[in-house]
């Protein structure tokens, strides 16, 4: 007979035939605190489980307990055990206690910690232009044939859940500012906060509760735009604190780069990355009635206005010409004019190009490179030096990559090899170089056009392409004599008949 049939069959009694508690706990062969019980309430009360403390481990419960906690910082594998609590308890504290007492203890405080109230996450509501949230994403794309890791940028407005995403070859800080100019110039206005995790371009040193040692451009970078920052709790407690672009992240990444993207390179990564931004426009938010776009557009007028001149991203940089024309910037060479070699150069770094500035003049500009320990060497950067040493320029780097990336193309290698054919390997090449300057003040195309010309009349003199690559550039139609014409005005061969008559007339005299 279950508790409640028990419970029912004394209230029964009760009420039918007026039995005392006395006589009921007779009858029904109970104790008469559950006779009051079941004339109480119909449910049974819960059966009460005697907490039982353990005096044997009193002493080291808050020891076991500050142990079990850091271990939550510790690797996992590397945690204690019940048995190593144990064994440390005995070896360094003498504590003469079982092991199965430690054991029980030790499960009941992982329980309690694995299951903390900390994990419980408040439903947050965000009015129009209140925050935004910011994060990195790693994916996967073959750039140029190469499966490259790549950081992905993104920022999500939270009233309206419209995210902005950029792609880049890397977290520096350079990435990390670039990433809010194009967001905030994408969203058409700054909100009044931005929640962010610790990256180290934000945060220099994480101090006591919410407190930071800040990055000094990056409190530049807040100052120029106006917003706030709030800083979420270091490691994996507090991802839930920026949840909406956690998801935001993963989400976009299984949206629009599956299957893994094969692009050229970044520009045209970023050109699909906008390309999936404008999709997501049109997508519904759980139940909401308006589209994402449509959300995003009500959003606009609550954030604040951008200011009239966009931020600076760019790092300012200071670099060595090496002796052989190269600067290293983030661990990758990088070419600069020959005439530079050995002196110092100033390096404007942005997030995917740089700007090499001398004497206040911008003197060479590379895209960054998604590689460590690359060289990225421009011809034209060599040419000064080559036609001094016309024998260098077959083995150059720099010309294998001109051949590579298609600027050295066809038209140039016949040009090279005519001129060879002609004047020589020395002075072959140096009529090759003579054209190529000419790419510093001419468009390529004119320049390619022009050695087109000079082949076709048969020659490989620099000056005939000079003066060919002008008249194109120019628009000025080509002079063509006609063969007829030229004949006409042929000048007839000269004679001596005048000099014999200057003989006659002295001998006379």
């Amino acid at each position: 007979m279950s508790r409640v049939e028990l419970y029912e069959r004394i209230r029964r009694d009760s009420r039918e035939e007026g039995l005392s508690v006395r006589a009921l706990a007779t009858r029904h062969h109970v104790h008469r605190r559950n006779v009051r019980e079941a004339l109480a309430s119909a449910t049974p009360p819960g059966r009460k489980t005697p907490v039982r403390e353990s005096t044997a481990l009193g002493p080291w419960t808050q020891i076991i307990r500050a142990w079990l906690t850091a271990d939550r910082q510790a690797p996992r594998k590397q945690r204690h055990t019940a048995r190593r609590v144990w064994q440390r308890l005995v070896a360094e504290y003498g504590a003469t206690v079982s092991e199965s007492t430690v054991r029980a203890y030790v499960a009941l405080v992982n329980f309690e910690l694995d299951n903390t109230l900390a994990v419980v996450t408040v439903p947050q509501t965000h009015g129009p232009g209140e925050e935004a949230e910011v994060d990195f994403g790693e994916f996967a794309a073959y750039i140029d044939g190469a499966l490259t890791k790549c950081w992905m940028f993104c920022m999500r407005l939270s009233h309206s859940g419209r995210g902005f995403h950029v792609a880049f070859a890397h977290q520096a800080q350079e990435a990390f500012f670039e990433g809010h100019v194009q967001a905030l110039e994408h969203f058409g206005g700054v909100p009044g906060r931005i929640r962010y995790d610790n990256l180290k371009a934000a945060v220099a040193k994480i101090l006591f509760g919410r407190d930071r040692t800040e990055n000094e451009r990056f409190i530049v970078l807040r100052s120029h735009y106006g917003f706030d920052s709030f800083y979420c709790t270091p490691g994996i407690e507090g991802a839930h604190e920026k949840g909406g672009v956690e998801g935001e992240v993963g989400r976009f990444r299984r949206r629009h780069l599956v299957p893994v993207p094969v692009v050229a390179d970044i520009a045209e990564l970023n050109a699909l990355l906008a390309a999936g931004d404008v999709i997501d426009d049109d997508r519904h938010i759980a139940r909401r009635t308006d589209t994402v776009g449509e959300a995003a557009a009500a959003e606009l007028p609550s954030l604040s206005s951008l200011p009239a001149v966009a931020f600076d991203p760019c790092a300012l940089l200071n670099a060595k010409v090496d002796t052989k024309g190269r600067i290293c910037v983030r661990q990758s060479f990088y070419s600069v004019p020959v005439g530079l070699a050995r002196r110092d150069v100033q390096v404007r770094l942005g997030a995917t190009s740089f700007e090499v500035m001398a004497d206040g003049k911008v003197v060479a500009t590379h895209v960054r490179s998604l590689h460590k320990g690359s060289e990225d060497l421009v011809l034209d950067h060599y040419l000064e030096i080559l036609i001094r040493k016309p024998g260098a320029m077959p083995g150059s780097t720099a010309l294998a990559q001109a051949r590579a990336s298609g600027v050295f193309g066809p038209t140039h290698e016949r040009f090279w090899t005519e001129a060879r054919r002609k004047l020589g390997d020395g002075a072959g090449t140096r009529a090759l170089i003579d054209a190529l300057l000419l790419h510093r003040r001419l468009p390529a195309a004119t320049v390619i056009a022009a050695m087109e010309a000079a082949l076709g009349i048969g020659s490989v003199d620099g000056e005939v392409v000079a003066i060919e690559a002008r008249r194109i550039a120019e628009k000025r139609p080509k002079v063509v004599v006609p063969i007829a014409r030229a004949a006409e005005t042929k000048r007839p061969a000269p004679t001596l008949d005048g000099y014999d008559e200057l003989l006659a007339a002295g001998a006379a005299r």
